[in-house]
């Protein structure tokens, strides 16, 4: 699979699609601008077409479903490989490396929840929420922090990192352990064996990833028909791929298949995501509707939860000694991070959807929620950055 527009030359350099999707930024704007768009169409004599198209059957399957089940497998695929690349053999692969980011994802998922487990706890009906504000978004948080270039030293960039992956291994916990409804035990049964067949290739030294591939697509089908989540085939599969540490990419199967799904994923599949479930209208939406405990405990999980537990818990493991500050970084740095943590905006919107699955009035709910969360805190860690770092030199 080559790379979106890497054929697009001209006179010699590259195109002007090449230039922008070698911007640091780009996957973060371009889902930025997808959202806006949904907003913008959700609100105008659009809607009913984009809600209608959502739900028009394909093979069985709503294009809205199709989305959120399918193309957000391939998400996760990635996710998935990122994961196990980072814990074998990047910023996740020793103790000393994994413990400040380690901390700070505990804080920063834990906090947030019990937020909006308080502000909900007269309300069982939106119980199953409490898991929204505990997910970060990498690609809109790296996006943002990005936009402030060389403001911000590296080190701070890695420990962003870290922890949103970090922070996503949890999501994929919490999906698996919590959203999963009638279970089928002889499709379950069948995937585990999908996945024994992927692990017996993988100490085999098989490295086609063609075979992985279409055996990773059987899994997604049985997983999808099992009752969980038919996301979570494609965080198993990634951990089924052969790293081969040490290797150049082109030996290195996962490496490989990283580097080819990255581009699709940033420019293409999440900005879809972001289209088909950032859409709610604001008619009669006001400021009292943010008072709602959906909205409210989404909001205020992201905004406050976020940036208490992951500042508390990376202040506490650096005091005692349990990890080491960032080099080049203040804690007002630190501060602007956690901030920016507390965008949630796919994993929270997807994790929304699994909450309240029959009920489109708190879907809307949680969009407000979310949207509102996440706005703010980028914001806010926009500008603790800008001028913390400003005062800092």
């Amino acid at each position: 699979m080559g790379n979106i527009s890497d054929h697009l030359v001209v006179g010699g350099r590259p195109g002007v699609l090449t230039t922008f999707r070698q911007w640091e930024p780009a996957g973060g704007v371009v889902l930025m601008l997808s959202a806006l768009a949904a907003l913008i169409v959700a609100n105008t004599s659009l809607y009913p077409v984009y809600a209608m198209a959502l739900q028009t059957a394909v093979l069985g399957m709503s294009i809205e479903h199709w989305i959120n089940d399918a193309l957000m497998a391939i998400f996760f695929l990635m996710v998935g490989l990122e994961i196990k690349r980072e814990i074998l053999a990047g910023q996740l692969s020793t103790w000393s490396q994994r413990a400040l980011p380690g901390f700070a994802a505990i804080g920063g998922m834990v906090v947030p929840a019990l937020i909006y487990v308080w502000i909900n706890r007269g309300s069982p009906d939106t119980m199953a929420g409490w898991a929204i504000p505990a997910a970060t978004d990498i690609a809109f948080a790296l996006g943002v922090l990005s936009l402030l270039g060389s403001r911000v030293p590296v080190s701070l960039k890695i420990f962003l990192s870290a922890l949103a992956i970090l922070d996503d291994l949890g999501a994929v916990t919490i999906i698996a352990m919590f959203y999963t409804s009638d279970l089928n035990i002889g499709m379950l049964l069948a995937s585990a064996a999908a996945i024994a067949t992927l692990v017996i290739m993988n100490r085999m030294g098989v490295t086609r990833l063609a075979p992985y591939i279409v055996i990773g697509a059987v899994l997604w089908i049985l997983v999808l028909k099992s009752g969980v989540h038919a996301t979570l085939a494609g965080v198993a599969l990634a951990f089924c791929i052969p790293l081969n540490k040490g290797t150049a990419e082109k030996h290195s199967p996962l490496l490989k298949m990283e580097h080819g799904l990255s581009p699709w994923v940033a420019f293409l599949i999440l900005p879809v995501f972001g289209f088909a479930n950032a859409g709610v209208s604001l008619a009669g939406v006001s400021a009292n509707n943010l008072l709602d405990p959906i909205p409210m405990g989404i909001a205020l999980g992201l905004l406050i939860g976020k940036q208490v537990g992951i500042f508390m818990l990376a202040l506490l493991a650096i005091k005692t000694g349990l990890a080491k500050m960032p080099t080049d970084s203040s804690w007002v740095q630190i501060y602007g991070i956690s901030l920016l943590c507390a965008i949630g905006f796919t994993m929270s919107l997807f994790i929304g959807g699994l909450a309240f699955p029959e009920a489109p009035h708190l879907i809307n709910e949680v969009k407000v929620g979310v949207l509102a969360g996440s706005i703010l805190a980028a914001i806010a860690g926009v500008l603790v950055l800008r001028f913390g770092s400003m005062s800092k030199a």
